[in-house]
C-alpha cells in the first residue's frame, strides 16, 4: 500500500463508490485515511480506496457543468494546481476547479 502523509494530494473513493475525487490527506492511521475533498467535505476511507493524485493534461474526467448538478465527461486541457480547463466530449469548454470533477 501507499504511505500517505498529511498534506498529500490524493484521489479518494467517496463512500466507496465508483468515482475518484481529489482530496488532501488529513491523517493516515493504521489502514484508514482521513481526507478533506477539494469540495470541502471530509471522509475516512480504507487505504485501498485512496490513491496518489494522478490527473494530468489529457486525463479523462467528469465535471459538474457550471455547478448545476449534471456531470459530463471530457478531458483536462489546462491544469494549474486546483484550477483546470475541461474540453467536454460534446464540444463545450469550461474553466473550473478540481472540487467539481471526478474520475473513474
Amino acid at each position: 500500500m501507499w504511505a500517505f502523509n498529511q498534506g498529500d494530494w490524493v484521489l479518494g473513493q467517496w463512500k466507496g463508490g465508483e468515482y475518484w475525487y481529489p482530496a488532501v490527506v488529513e491523517r493516515h492511521r493504521d489502514t484508514s485515511v482521513t481526507m478533506v475533498y477539494d469540495d470541502g467535505t471530509r471522509e475516512t476511507r480504507p487505504e485501498n480506496q485512496v490513491k496518489p493524485y494522478n490527473w494530468k493534461l489529457g486525463s479523462k474526467v467528469e465535471c459538474n457543468w457550471k455547478g448545476g448538478g449534471k456531470w459530463y465527461s471530457g478531458r483536462i486541457t489546462r491544469l494549474n494546481a486546483a484550477d483546470l480547463s475541461i474540453a467536454y466530449d460534446d464540444g463545450d469548454k469550461e474553466d473550473t476547479h478540481t472540487g467539481s470533477c471526478r474520475s473513474r
